[in-house]
């Protein structure tokens, strides 16, 4: 994944987060949870648990909060025809 991709899925990631965070915290996480889990394309959630991988990846609390909540996607395999 190129710098550019993770740095944007961080930023969006985060910026659903800070909408959130206007909501009862008792709903904050579950709120970005179903965003994400709505929003993103499969392809898109896998990159953001790439990105969880490492330890000093820039996502904000919320987003870590949310993230047991999150679907993670079945990994890709490629089939021969």
């Amino acid at each position: 994944m190129s710098h550019d991709t993770k740095t944007k899925l961080v930023y969006m990631a985060n910026q659903i987060a800070t909408f959130f965070k206007s909501q009862p915290e008792s709903e904050a996480a579950q709120g970005v949870a179903t965003h994400i889990n709505k929003f993103w394309d499969p392809r898109m959630r896998r990159q953001l648990f790439e990105i969880l991988e490492n330890e000093e990846n820039g996502l904000d609390a919320l987003v870590l909060q949310a993230v047991p909540l999150i679907r993670k996607p079945v990994p890709v395999t490629h089939q021969v025809p």
